[in-house]
C-alpha cells in the first residue's frame, strides 16, 4: 500500500486518504492496432501427426520412402459404397453433357487448351471407326509378273516386302477389330415405359410407386435368391424367364438350342444388363460344350458369346446368331 495526504482535502488535517498502487504485471499494455493477434493456443501446439515433406535427396544417396497403397487397403478392410456402381454408371453418362458444355462456355486459353483435346481425341475416334470399316473390304494383290526375272534383278530387295508389312499389320488390326463385330451392329433404343411397369404399393393408400415389373423376356441365373417381396425393387415374372436359346452357326449353318449361361451385354442400358434383360441385340454367353469346338491348344470351348437377333417378348423364344 501507498499512503499520502490529499492536497484537495482542507476540512481536517488529520485525514488522510489511501491510494492503491496496481502491480506492474497486471497493468495491460494498449492495443496494438493493425496487427493482428492469435489467441488460438492449439495452432502453436504441433500436430503429432503432422510430417513435414521430406526433402530431395541429393544426387548418389538412397532414400527408403514408404509406396503404400492406402486406397486398395481401405477398399479390401471396408468395401466400397452400395450404390458405387450406379454412381459410376450415372457420373460416366453426364461425362458428355459436361464435355458439350465445355466446349460451348470455356473462353480464352481454357478453350484453346481443351479443343486441342478434343482435335486428338476426335482423330483417335476416326481411326477407330477406319479401323472397323476395312475388316469387310477386300484388296485384290498386284500380280506377279509371267515372265521369269533375269538372274541380276533377283539380288535385288523386292519392293513389295514394306507393303506386306503394312497389309500384314492391317489385317491385324481388322482382326482385332473384327472380334468386337456383331451380326446387329445398331437397334432400335427402348424407353423405361415400355421396359418397366409400374406397380404401387401402400397398405391403404397404394400411393408407393417405387417398384417396378419388368415387361420384356429376363434370364436369372441358377443361383439367384429373390429377395423379400417386401424391399424387391425390379420384379422379374416367372413367366418371362428363359433358359435356353436357338443358337445358330454361321459358318456351320447348324442351328442348335443351348442353355444360357449370362447376359453379357445389353445395349439398351447397364441396368437391363445387370438385370438380365433379353432384347434384340444383347449379347449373351451360351453353353457351346455340346457342339465339340476345340481350340487351337486343343481345350474344349466351354462357352461363347452370341447376339439375339429377334425380339423375344413377340415370338416366345430367343433366336440368335453365334459371334464366331
Amino acid at each position: 500500500m501507498q499512503l499520502g495526504k490529499s492536497s484537495s482535502d482542507k476540512r481536517g488535517a488529520g485525514r488522510r486518504r489511501i491510494f492503491l498502487a496496481t502491480p506492474a504485471s497486471r497493468i495491460k499494455p494498449p492495443p496494438i492496432w493493425g496487427r493482428r493477434r492469435n489467441f488460438n493456443l492449439r495452432s502453436q501446439i504441433p500436430d503429432p501427426h503432422y510430417r513435414r515433406a521430406a526433402k530431395s535427396p541429393e544426387p548418389g544417396s538412397t532414400v527408403n520412402m514408404p509406396q503404400n497403397e492406402y486406397m486398395e487397403r481401405w477398399r479390401k478392410l471396408h468395401g466400397r459404397r452400395l450404390d458405387h456402381e450406379e454412381r459410376h454408371r450415372k457420373r460416366t453418362a453426364r461425362e458428355g453433357h459436361k464435355a458439350s458444355q465445355d466446349a460451348q462456355n470455356l473462353r480464352g486459353l481454357r478453350a484453346k487448351l481443351y479443343q486441342k483435346k478434343r482435335h486428338s481425341e476426335k482423330i483417335q475416334m476416326k481411326k477407330a471407326i477406319k479401323a472397323h470399316e476395312e475388316r469387310n473390304v477386300k484388296t485384290a494383290d498386284e500380280k506377279e509378273p509371267t515372265t521369269p526375272m533375269p538372274s541380276y534383278l533377283l539380288d535385288r530387295t523386292n519392293p513389295s516386302t514394306a507393303k506386306a508389312l503394312s497389309s500384314a499389320i492391317k489385317n491385324k488390326r481388322a482382326e482385332k477389330a473384327a472380334k468386337f463385330s456383331v451380326p446387329l451392329p445398331k437397334v432400335r433404343g427402348i424407353s423405361e415405359e415400355e421396359m418397366f411397369k409400374v406397380v404401387k404399393t401402400g397398405k391403404k393408400t397404394q400411393k408407393k410407386a417405387w417398384k417396378r415389373m419388368v415387361t420384356k423376356p429376363t434370364f436369372v441365373g441358377q443361383d439367384f435368391t429373390r429377395r423379400n417381396p417386401k424391399y424387391e425393387r425390379f420384379i422379374r415374372p416367372m413367366g418371362l424367364r428363359y433358359k435356353k436359346a436357338n443358337v445358330t452357326h454361321p459358318e456351320l449353318g447348324v442351328t442348335v438350342q443351348l442353355p444360357i449361361i449370362s447376359v453379357k451385354k445389353n445395349p439398351q442400358n447397364p441396368l437391363y444388363t445387370q438385370l438380365g434383360v433379353l432384347t434384340k441385340g444383347t449379347v449373351i454367353e451360351v453353353n457351346v460344350s455340346e457342339l465339340g469346338l476345340v481350340t487351337a491348344g486343343g481345350k474344349v470351348v466351354w462357352g461363347r458369346y452370341a447376339q439375339v437377333t429377334n425380339s423375344p417378348e413377340n415370338e416366345g423364344c430367343i433366336n440368335s446368331v453365334l459371334l464366331v
